[in-house]
């Protein structure tokens, strides 16, 4: 099972990028578990400057921005493979 958490304040940006990785992970059929980090502090023990950011068993893959899909899906096959 992969872990992937969407670290950021609630911004309307996080909540996109949340709802995408949902809706993703969703279509791909990834057994993941999704976690949701809205805690200034533990957002920044990931040296995370600018949110959202999504972070894939324990490695920041996207930060500052909501990634676009393809993005996301090429990311998560990668992540799937392995």
């Amino acid at each position: 099972m992969k872990n992937i958490k969407i670290l950021g304040t609630g911004c309307i940006k996080c909540k996109r990028t949340e709802e995408l990785v949902r809706r993703v992970v969703e279509e791909m059929g990834i057994d993941a578990q999704i976690e949701k980090v809205e805690d200034i502090r533990q957002i920044m023990e990931y040296n995370i400057l600018s949110t959202p950011a999504v972070v894939i068993d324990g490695i920041v893959k996207i930060k500052g921005r909501v990634p676009d899909r393809h993005e996301l899906e090429t990311l998560l096959a990668d992540v799937q493979l392995a």
